[in-house]
């Protein structure tokens, strides 16, 4: 006789993807980052966690093309987690139809996860209800953890008292070394803005970044933030590490 799973007590994430865009400077089509999702989603899931997918907009979800471990490109070949995640029907169902902010109670969550990609600088950067909703999060104590391009929103989420959330807060994101990088790797600019660049206009935060793609993830409080691609994994190591199992 089989036991019956017992969900009472389980840890709750909510991770929050991108919704597809436009680059207005490439002209590509735009979406979340594969490994941003789904290492981070791997690590909750395997820590016991119950995880729910959804995006600031709703709707099906889209990849950034250089994510996909498919891609013609080869460059993210080696990322068998995002692999798994996309060759699963249960799992890849998970990114069509997603419901939105607007369609979600943070109520019974101990957090929220932003995945970054290329999208995030496009289509989560004025998105004033997004922010609100990280901002509702953090004031209602939630751990709030964002990686990579998602860390855009850290430059203009504010608080019911009009401060910015990083306000003495240390935190990371893409580094400008990166982006340099990336436009060199492509040939052309490929980011409308750089976090970095923008971080460092901001008194009173520290936006600190650590070696180029390496997996980086730092935690300040109910704020942690992982720096790129490779940094997903890390960051949700670090909520688990807090929240506990």
């Amino acid at each position: 006789m089989t036991a019956a799973i017992d969900t009472y007590g389980k840890k709750k994430v909510l991770m929050i993807a991108a919704n597809p865009g436009t680059s207005p400077t490439t002209g590509w089509p735009i979406g979340f980052w594969w490994a941003e999702l789904t290492h981070p989603y791997w690590v909750f899931t395997e820590a016991g966690y119950e995880v729910d997918i959804i995006s600031p907009k709703g709707g099906d979800l889209q990849a950034d093309g250089f994510s996909d471990p498919e891609d013609q490109s080869g460059y993210s070949a080696h990322d068998l987690i995002s692999l798994g995640f996309k060759k699963s029907a249960t799992h890849s169902a998970k990114l069509k139809g997603t419901k939105s902010i607007a369609e979600v109670s943070l109520d019974g969550y101990d957090a929220i996860f932003l995945a970054g990609g290329q999208s995030p600088m496009v289509t989560m950067i004025d998105d004033a209800d997004l922010h609100a909703f990280v901002a509702k999060a953090y004031e209602a104590g939630k751990i709030v953890a964002i990686v990579c391009h998602g860390t855009c929103v850290l430059l203009k989420t504010t608080l019911s008292n009009g401060d910015l959330l990083v306000k003495g807060k240390t935190w990371t994101g893409f580094a400008n070394s990166e982006e340099a990088y990336a436009d060199a790797f492509v040939g052309q600019k490929i980011q409308p803005f750089w976090i970095e660049e923008e971080a460092k206009k901001i008194e009173g935060t520290n936006f600190i970044v650590d070696s180029m793609f390496k997996p980086f993830a730092i935690r300040d409080g109910n704020l942690i933030t992982g720096q790129q691609q490779y940094s997903g994994g890390a960051a949700a190591q670090l909520v688990v590490e807090t929240l506990g199992r």
